[in-house]
Order: C-alpha cells, then sequence, then structure tokens
C-alpha cells in the first residue's frame, strides 16, 4: 500500500481535518478518508506514517461490527469493492480508498467531543496536579499519575477548529445541547466505553482514556460517528507495563513524540510548524506501534 499525504477523489470535498478529508455522497452519505498524515503537538509533520490511515479505519470499522446493538452508528461499510458499488463514480480509484476509506451515514455533528476518563494522565493530570481539578470541578484528594478512577470521568470538551480542545463542564454541556442530549451522549459514551475498556483489557490494552463524537442522522437519530477507540482518539497502555504513579508508554505516536521532545530540548526545533523532518527510524516504528495495535485490539493482523 503506498502512503497517502493528501487525496483527490472525483467527489465534493466537504472537509480536510489533520488526518481525514471528507466527501459528500449525495445529501445522506459521505465518505471518510483517512490519509497518513500525522500530526504531535498540534503540527502535522511533512512525512507521512505507513499503513496508519488503513489502521485508524478499520479499527473504528472493527468496533462498529463488535458494537451492533450496543449503540447506532454511521458505518455502511468500510470494504472498497463494496464502496465502489455504492458509489460507482470511485470505480478508477480503488487503490485510493482501499484499506482507508469508510462509507457513511451523513449526521449533523454536536460540537462536544464526548471524553471518557478512566485513568487520570495526560491534560487532565496536568489540571489535577496543579489544582486539583478537571475542568474546573475538584476531584478527591490522593490521586497519583495514570491511576484508574472509579468510576469512570465523563469529561467533555469542545470541538476546537485549531489547537487543543478545551475541557468544559457537564453544566455547560447541558447549557449547550439542553439537559435530554447532554445526558443521552454521557450514556452513550459511557456504554461504549465499558465495552471497550472490558474487551481491550482482555487482549492485553488498557484504554485509559478516549474521546467520541455524535451526531444526529436524517432521521432524527443521535448515532456514535467518526473515528471509535483508535490509537489517535485514544490513550491505549499494555497491561503487562502498567504501573501507576508514573507516565505510562503508549501505542500511538510515542516514537514520534520522543523524538520532537528531543529536538525541543536541543534547540533545533521551537515548536511551531513546520516540525524537523523525521528520521526513517522513526517513521518506521511508529508505523510498527500503529500495526501493532491493531494486532491487539482485533487480535488479527492487518490486511488491505
Amino acid at each position: 500500500m503506498t502512503a497517502m499525504l493528501s487525496s483527490d477523489l472525483p467527489l465534493p470535498r466537504i472537509g480536510r481535518g489533520k488526518v481525514r478529508d471528507i466527501y459528500a455522497v449525495g445529501e445522506d452519505r459521505v465518505l471518510l478518508l483517512t490519509t497518513d498524515r500525522i500530526s504531535a503537538f498540534d503540527v502535522v509533520m511533512a512525512e507521512t506514517i505507513p499503513m496508519k490511515g488503513a489502521v485508524l479505519t478499520q479499527i473504528s470499522a472493527w468496533w462498529f461490527r463488535q458494537l451492533e446493538g450496543t449503540v447506532p452508528h454511521h458505518m455502511i461499510s468500510a470494504d472498497a469493492d463494496e464502496i465502489i458499488r455504492e458509489v460507482p463514480a470511485l470505480r478508477d480509484h480503488r487503490a485510493d480508498i482501499l484499506g482507508r476509506a469508510m462509507l457513511c451515514r451523513r449526521t449533523t455533528v454536536f460540537p462536544i467531543e464526548c471524553v471518557i476518563r478512566g485513568y487520570i494522565s495526560g491534560s487532565a493530570w496536568k489540571e489535577y496536579a496543579a489544582d486539583g481539578t478537571l475542568a474546573g470541578e475538584k476531584l478527591r484528594a490522593g490521586l497519583v499519575e495514570s491511576q484508574k478512577l472509579e468510576p469512570a470521568i465523563f469529561s467533555p470538551a469542545t470541538k476546537a477548529e485549531a489547537g487543543h480542545d478545551e475541557n468544559i463542564t457537564v453544566s455547560r454541556v447541558r447549557e449547550i445541547l439542553g439537559s435530554e442530549v447532554a445526558s443521552t451522549l454521557e450514556t452513550m459514551a459511557r456504554d461504549v466505553y465499558g465495552y471497550g475498556e472490558k474487551t481491550s483489557r482482555a487482549r492485553g490494552i488498557i484504554i485509559a482514556d478516549t474521546k467520541f463524537e455524535f451526531g444526529r442522522d436524517k432521521d432524527g437519530r443521535i448515532i456514535l460517528i467518526d473515528e471509535v477507540m483508535t490509537p489517535d482518539s485514544s490513550r491505549f497502555w499494555a497491561v503487562d507495563a502498567y504501573k501507576p504513579g508514573q507516565p505510562q508508554p503508549s501505542f500511538d505516536k510515542q516514537p514520534l513524540r520522543d523524538y520532537l521532545d528531543a529536538e525541543r530540548r536541543a534547540g533545533r526545533w521551537n515548536g511551531d510548524a513546520p516540525a524537523p523532518p523525521l528520521p526513517d527510524s522513526v517513521v518506521d516504528a511508529t508505523s510498527r506501534r500503529y500495526l501493532e495495535a491493531f494486532r491487539r485490539v482485533t487480535g488479527s493482523e492487518l490486511k488491505v
């Protein structure tokens, strides 16, 4: 599979994120095309990570299939040949969409990231260590970094077009969306995380935290959308390496973050775009990390 930095399909492109290109398929469907772009510290790298787009798409597809009957979702198909049958305009672009495209129901997206934190880490730990709070709300005293939170915390955030999302309170979500929708999103997010955490733990992966997105389809249903419990939307830790009280190695872009951190400490990068060129060793290590996450979560090797 050839690595992809950007796509150019014969469909109206209606969005482009750090990783995904979004195309309209008529009025009621969209095609999500996940490239091999990668970002870190809010900067998109010039290099691609081979197989990353396929990993993200196919892990999400695997989870959507597992979640049938638990929550409604937007996936129609992530199989290239099925997609071409539904969208004949893509017949000459099979190589471009193979493994990395998902045909989905179109929704009106709620402007909230539904974050579930099963362990305290990352930005949540930084705020707690400084103030004993999360999104300004007090947490119990005495927590250590990476400690399991029982029960898990629903920690919503605003969806930022650029830069970091901002943690907000549940009461603020109620103000934005109304109490009924806010309650539904929290319940659905907890249900998906609960299923995913149990499933992954049995396979040697801790999902420390993850974020979900939801939208309302043309029939008015609230459904799960975007990516689900991938190495980009979640913090994956190895069960056998977990040690509370310190940061944990993760199954995602950790080799990339480590390299960029070293470049900053050495004064060779100021943290702004453009990022320094990535050595082949960092690209290869990051690609292997994503593929290992796929293998552990799904129990099989990625085949596209």
